[in-house]
């Protein structure tokens, strides 16, 4: 990875520089920008998230920012209404008021002295949803978003819901932001801290409740899905994807259907920028960027219309490594999507077999309770034992299908999808299918996963209790990959009626019987490699002063006295003073998913977050507690929030709600 120290164009910063909304809400913004740029204006490239851009992302915006503006850009991080230096109060996610601002900020950007009047927008994850949602909602200044990590729709295929099953990640991001959202502004910036610290903690909103309560694909998910009306979609989108990450369908989704210009590019990434990500290979993803904003934002002829439609780091088959930091491989780039290269080839499921001939099946599928702790993060970050471990334990508490022995290799690009017939003894309940690479030794890796909320088999709008002891067809779609599997190595097809603690478990433990299978394959012709991505630049990285090195930990524990399983993660972010303001920053985290294999209703999720800010004789601190159980009828969702302004409790509030279980 290169540090680029200079550049073409001198740069200049401006820490807080605020941005009025139409109601009087002042936004703040930090800004790089040439520091001629009154003088020959340019464009502006905006990136608007909640996560404060005074200490939450600093590390990552001070990377790439810079480097943008050097290259002649007005790089625009803004937090959103209510977090960080900004005023106002943050409600939920992806509100309306939320859109409205970002086109407010992408007119009042057009507008400024020092801009062109052409505005970009890139982000990642909760940035790149809000880049998506800003080109459906086409501002007219808007002329290109580069989005990372991001998702078209918000019920099928996002943390909260997945395939209509709810993941356990919709309860553990509503403590994340419980937490996050609890730090006030720096007092450096805004003499008026505390009494708007006050009036956040005040409004905190307990999100995760709202969210489960809605059970199926309706109006609230809508709003801000942008696959409701691709059509919408005109402004040209360079959307990025890791195969590590649960986002990696939107790629497809979005070049298959944006009628602008749109390139996608999927590497093996994990939910972090690809110049930073592992596993690696990372990428130079900021000259990238500028060929984009070159051509849309600037209008030079450099031909960037012309690349790839699709460009996809085919993994290779390796050992299992959950904190792998690099993954052998090699780039497939297609001129066109859907590939003329991929095509379908159907195995049928028979015996524990994989085989190219129709067979005869009857197989009861109803797995312990505490499957899948091998089945890592819905976001790994990093390398900390995130992302898919070796498969065999949870492939030994499945039914299995094998394919035989691979005589030349196999090559996927795309989504597999497995038809099903079967039926259940229970009107609630979900299949989930992984994909594994078996190798010779009997070592597992998740090539990729899919998962279907049974209530949601015909649509996700509408859903209806399975028919008990009635023959159904599924269809189950498995996420995007691009993989190659080695001679000698076996396909395999391995399904679950549980998931922990990826999917809540349904009320009562059902048993599928499936009497029928296929898999649908989507196989590439092959490829050497054909695109040679240039190696990561960045500019000077943040200076810090660590104070309390990070550290993790992950384990998975048994109970012999209780009879539970709990997969236990504790993060250490440790303690860091940035040395250009001072600040000291320090974050904690505890996670504990407690499940007995023998009972649904035994799932216990609890999480507990700490927040601390700290600056000579100031300093805060914030605790976020939460908890989830069920009943046959209903789940819970309790939490508590609690800050300290030094040793002064000046805060303290319990949510305690329950959500009635209908299609969960």
């Amino acid at each position: 990875m290169t540090v680029v120290e200079r550049f073409a164009r001198d740069v200049v910063e401006q820490a807080d520089m605020g941005i009025v909304l139409p109601d009087g809400c002042r936004l703040s913004a930090r800004v790089w920008m040439p520091a001629d740029a009154l003088t020959d204006p340019v464009p502006a490239i905006l990136e608007y998230i909640p996560y404060r851009k005074r200490d939450g992302t600093t590390p990552r915006d001070t990377m790439m920012h810079p480097y943008l503006a050097g290259h002649g850009y007005a790089a625009v991080r803004v937090d959103m209404r209510g977090n960080g230096e900004s005023d106002g109060l943050m409600e939920d996610e992806y509100t309306q008021t939320e859109m409205d601002d970002a086109a407010h900020v992408i007119d009042w950007l057009s507008r400024q002295p020092w801009c062109s009047g052409t505005v970009g927008m890139m982000g990642k994850s909760w940035g790149g949803f809000n880049c998506l949602q800003a080109a459906f909602n086409q501002p007219p200044a808007l002329k290109a978003v580069i989005s990372v990590c991001a998702t078209t729709d918000r019920f099928a295929d996002d943390i909260h819901f997945k395939g209509g099953c709810l993941l356990g990640e919709n309860f553990g991001w509503g403590a994340v932001m419980l937490s996050y959202s609890s730090r006030p502004a720096d007092p450096a910036l805004r003499p008026d801290w505390r009494e708007e610290w006050l009036k956040r903690l005040e409004a905190e909103p307990w999100l995760a409740p709202r969210w489960a309560a809605h059970q199926a694909k309706d109006d609230y998910w809508k709003h801000g899905s942008v696959g409701t009306d691709y059509s919408r979609m005109q402004t040209p989108v360079l959307i990025w994807g890791g195969w590590a990450d649960n986002y990696m369908n939107t790629v497809d989704h979005l070049v298959r259907n944006v009628p602008a210009p749109c390139q996608g590019i999927v590497g093996p990434w994990v939910h972090q920028y690809p110049h930073t990500a592992v596993p690696g290979p990372q990428v130079g993803f900021l000259q990238i960027s500028l060929r984009w904003w070159d051509r849309w934002l600037k209008g030079i002829g450099n031909g960037a219309e012309h690349d790839p439609a699709m460009r996809s780091y085919m993994i290779h088959s390796a050992p299992p490594d959950a904190s792998a930091a690099h993954r052998a491989g090699h780039w497939v780039a297609e001129a066109e999507w859907p590939s003329p290269r991929v095509a379908e080839r159907v195995l049928h499921l028979g015996a524990g077999r994989l085989g190219d001939a129709p067979q005869a099946i009857r197989v009861a599928v109803s797995t312990p309770q505490h499957l899948g702790m091998h089945t890592g993060e819905f976001f790994p970050m990093g390398l900390n034992a995130e992302m898919p471990g070796d498969q065999r334990g949870d492939d030994a508490m499945s039914v299995c299908f094998d394919g035989a022995p691979l005589a030349e290799g196999l090559d996927l690009l795309g989504a597999a999808r497995l038809r099903l017939r079967l039926s259940s003894d229970q009107p609630l309940g979900f299949v989930v299918a992984r994909l594994n690479d078996v190798a010779p030794d009997g070592s597992s890796v998740r090539i990729a996963h899919g998962m279907l909320n049974l209530c949601h088999r015909d649509s996700m709008e509408h859903p209806a209790a399975m028919p008990v002891g009635q023959e159904v067809e599924v269809e189950v779609v498995i996420d995007q990959t691009a993989y190659r599997l080695a001679p000698g190595h076996r396909l395999r097809v391995a399904l679950s009626t549980t998931y922990w603690p990826f999917v809540w478990p349904s009320p009562k433990a059902a048993v599928l019987t499936v009497t029928a299978g296929q898999l649908v394959l989507p196989v590439h012709a092959g490829s050497d490699a054909e695109w040679d991505a240039p190696p990561p630049r960045h500019a000077p990285p943040l200076a810090v002063r660590e104070l309390r090195p990070p550290k993790a930990r992950r384990v998975i524990e048994e109970d012999m006295l209780a009879g539970t399983r709990t997969l236990v993660v504790e993060t250490d972010e440790g303690r860091y003073e940035n040395l250009s303001h001072g600040l000291i920053s320090d974050e904690t985290l505890v996670e504990r998913w407690e499940i007995k294999p023998d009972d649904p209703l035994s799932a216990r999720a609890t999480h507990v977050w700490e927040q601390k800010r700290a600056r000579g004789a100031w300093n805060i601190r914030t605790r976020a507690e939460a908890e989830m159980t069920a009943t046959a009828t209903h789940l819970r969702m309790v939490a508590r929030l609690i800050a300290w302004e030094g040793e002064v409790k000046v805060f303290e509030r319990d949510w305690d709600e329950t959500v009635p279980r209908r299609f969960v």
